[in-house]
C-alpha cells in the first residue's frame, strides 16, 4: 500500500507499532493518519484513544478487516474521521483520503487567538492587540505549530520536522534561538509569556493568565538562549 500511495503522489511515513505511531503523530504535523486496528503491540482503538487524549487533532482514517458495525461505531466514538473495511479498492482508498483531508482542512479555524495574540492561518498574519507583528518565515512556522497544538507541550524535534521536513536540518539548538527571538518580538508588541518552557520537554503556547489548574502565580520562566 505504501508503494501505491507513493505512486499516487502521497508522501508516506510508516510506523510499525502503535507506540511508534503515537510518538510520530505527537512530534510531527501530518495531513492524515491511516490506522490499522491490528497492530503488534496494541489495539488500534487504543492508539486512537490516546491520540485524542493527547489533543492530537490530525484526522484519522481507520483501516480494518472487521466489517461489523461495532468496530465502526467504536472508531467514530473514539474520534476517528473515516472507516474503511478491508479489502478495499485502490481508487476508493485514494478518493476517501483526499475527501477526509479536504473536509478537515475546511474545518480548520482561519484565525487562532491566545490572549492579545491573534494568528490568521490563511494570510499568515500575526497581530497583538490589533497591531501587526513582523515575523520571519521560521518564526511564523514555530508560532503556527504552537497555536495549532495550543496547550500541548512540543519537543524541539517537532519544530525541526515542521520547519525542515528532514531536509538540510541545522543543529537542534537553532529552535532555542528562534523561540528567543519570537518571544522578544511578541513581548515588545504586548504579548508576554504566551510561550512557556517545560524544562526537559519543550515549549507550549497557552493563555498567560491561565494555567491548567487556574491563574498563574508567576509568568513562565524565560529560556536562556
Amino acid at each position: 500500500m505504501v508503494a501505491m500511495l507513493g505512486k499516487s503522489g502521497i508522501q508516506v511515513e510508516v510506523a510499525d507499532t502503535g507506540e511508534e505511531a503515537l510518538e510520530r503523530a505527537a512530534l510531527a504535523s501530518f495531513d492524515l493518519v491511516l490506522l490499522d486496528l491490528m497492530l503488534p503491540d496494541m489495539d488500534g482503538h487504543e492508539v486512537l484513544r490516546r491520540l485524542r487524549a493527547a489533543q492530537v487533532e490530525t484526522p484519522v482514517m481507520v483501516l480494518s478487516g472487521l466489517t461489523g458495525p461495532q468496530a465502526r461505531v467504536k472508531a467514530f466514538h473514539l474520534g476517528g474521521d473515516e472507516f474503511l473495511a478491508k479489502p478495499f479498492d485502490r481508487e476508493e482508498l485514494l478518493a476517501r483520503i483526499h475527501a477526509v483531508v479536504r473536509r478537515c482542512k475546511t474545518m480548520v479555524r482561519p484565525r487562532l487567538s491566545v490572549g492579545p495574540l491573534s494568528i490568521d492561518l490563511e494570510s499568515q498574519k500575526v497581530t497583538v492587540n490589533g497591531h501587526d507583528v513582523p515575523l520571519t518565515g521560521r518564526e511564523y512556522g514555530i508560532l503556527e505549530l504552537l497555536a495549532l497544538r495550543k496547550g500541548t507541550v512540543l519537543a524541539k524535534e517537532a519544530f525541526m520536522t515542521h520547519l525542515y521536513g528532514g531536509m538540510d536540518e541545522p543543529e537542534i539548538k537553532i529552535i532555542d534561538v528562534f523561540i528567543c527571538k519570537l518571544r522578544r518580538k511578541l513581548a515588545t508588541a504586548g504579548a508576554e509569556a504566551v510561550i512557556g518552557t517545560i524544562w526537559g520537554r519543550g515549549y507550549v503556547l497557552r493563555d498567560p493568565m491561565m494555567a491548567p489548574d487556574g491563574p498563574l502565580a508567576a509568568p513562565f520562566p524565560a529560556h536562556a538562549a
